[in-house]
């Protein structure tokens, strides 16, 4: 059966629809499957019933997505596209509090081709904060137990139930932290998620392939949460492990020697803060930015902690490092399991910490792919060629 349907739309939506050179509306059908025609403000989608209710219900998101300013790309109707549950074969994100708390997304296929030409999205323009309405018994449930003067002052976002999208108007809307002007928030449904996880746990895991934002969102949310005064520092590291034993052949002191090895978090830096001001805090000891080998023995309170390139701690740094949680502290751990740099023999820290805490109440897991990559599109397809190898490995150790 086929069937047409046809949508009145504002100026401003229709203008928006058909986006550069009708990118939009060439992504609405490559992804509806029907014909989709705009004649002034008019809409037309015709071709099989399946195809044109799909249709109607993205360009049905994609309308209230404009309509809250978000301007309309490719990529943005990708995202709709998955939020919305119109692709099968996509996997789903999870988020939860508690005890097994996961927002992991759970494989019911191989992931879909990315779109031939995705651009970056434009940065949100409002503010989506946790509802006021919260459930009582989730939040006593979800927030770890502080001693007297110690309190979780983290906002919250409204529990999902598992296995549940997050919704594909909250993604453009979330925005994290802004800047001379320039919104700082989630750009795909996994990064809303692991926002999002972040929220709710005092422990979050970030996993997933270079490029996908753990590191920037992680820190954004850092420096939010300084500047809103829930916590009292930052701290910010880092394993050198790619040094190895040559930083004693390096010049300097040894905070010159491992100063490479951060200079990807000063950069991150430098993009949220004024720099007089991001001075003013690094040289109060406010904002701390070290190797990992600095943070033994401390206990780190009122602190939001972050570990970046993870993969590259053995079990007993990992152990060390999360060890080192006090109270009113969040910590994010981030990393990517196909690029560690360890020495052969030795085992990732990032690898065990699946099986031994997936079970723990306030820790949370996001796991990244592909499709959550914000760099050059040729990047999606580097790590997509990649993890097709790796599985294909993995296949052939099996047999």
């Amino acid at each position: 059966m086929t069937k047409t349907e046809t949508l009145q739309l504002d100026d401003e939506v229709a203008v928006d629809l058909a986006g550069h050179h009708d990118e939009v509306l060439d992504a609405i059908r490559e992804r509806a499957g029907c014909d989709v025609n705009l004649r002034g403000n008019e809409l037309t989608l015709s071709g099989d019933d399946w195809a044109v209710d799909r249709g109607q219900q993205l360009v049905t998101e994609l309308i209230e997505i404009s309509k809250a300013g978000t301007p309309l790309t490719p990529q943005v109707v990708q995202v709709v596209e998955v939020g919305a549950g119109l692709r099968s074969n996509v996997p789903l994100p999870h988020t939860g509090t508690g005890s097994g708390s996961t927002s992991a997304r759970t494989e019911r296929g191989a992931p879909a081709a990315a779109p031939s030409s995705p651009e970056p999205i434009p940065e949100a323009v409002a503010v989506n904060r946790a509802p006021a309405q919260r459930r009582e018994a989730q939040q006593q449930h979800s927030k770890p137990k502080s001693q007297a003067g110690h309190r979780n002052t983290f906002p919250s976002t409204e529990p999902r139930a598992e296995g549940e999208r997050p919704n594909a108007k909250s993604v453009f809307t979330d925005v994290v932290l802004t800047h001379r002007g320039k919104s700082i928030g989630p750009r795909t449904a996994g990064q809303k998620n692991y926002v999002d996880t972040i929220r709710e746990n005092s422990i979050t895991f970030g996993i997933g392939p270079a490029g996908t934002g753990k590191t920037y969102l992680a820190m954004a949310l850092a420096v939010e949460a300084l500047v809103e005064r829930r916590v009292a520092r930052i701290v910010l590291c880092r394993p050198a492990v790619e040094a190895g034993e040559k930083l004693g052949f390096l010049p300097g002191s040894l905070l010159d020697k491992v100063d490479p090895y951060l200079r990807p978090l000063y950069d991150a830096l430098y993009d949220m803060m004024d720099p007089d001001r991001l001075t003013t805090c690094m040289e109060q000891g406010i904002i701390e930015v070290a190797p990992l080998a600095f943070m033994r023995g401390r206990t780190l309170n009122d602190a939001f902690v972050v570990l970046d390139e993870a993969q590259n701690t053995t079990p007993e740094q990992m152990q060390m490092f999360l060890t080192r949680l006090g109270f009113g502290s969040k910590m994010v751990v981030t990393g990517d399991p196909t690029q560690i740099d360890l020495q052969r023999g030795q085992t990732s820290g990032l690898n065990d910490i699946n099986v031994i805490l997936r079970n723990i109440e306030d820790i949370g897991f996001a796991q990244f792919d592909q499709s959550d990559v914000q760099r050059h599109r040729l990047v999606q397809r580097i790590v997509a060629a990649y993890q097709t190898r790796k599985e294909s490995q993995d296949e052939a150790a099996g047999a």
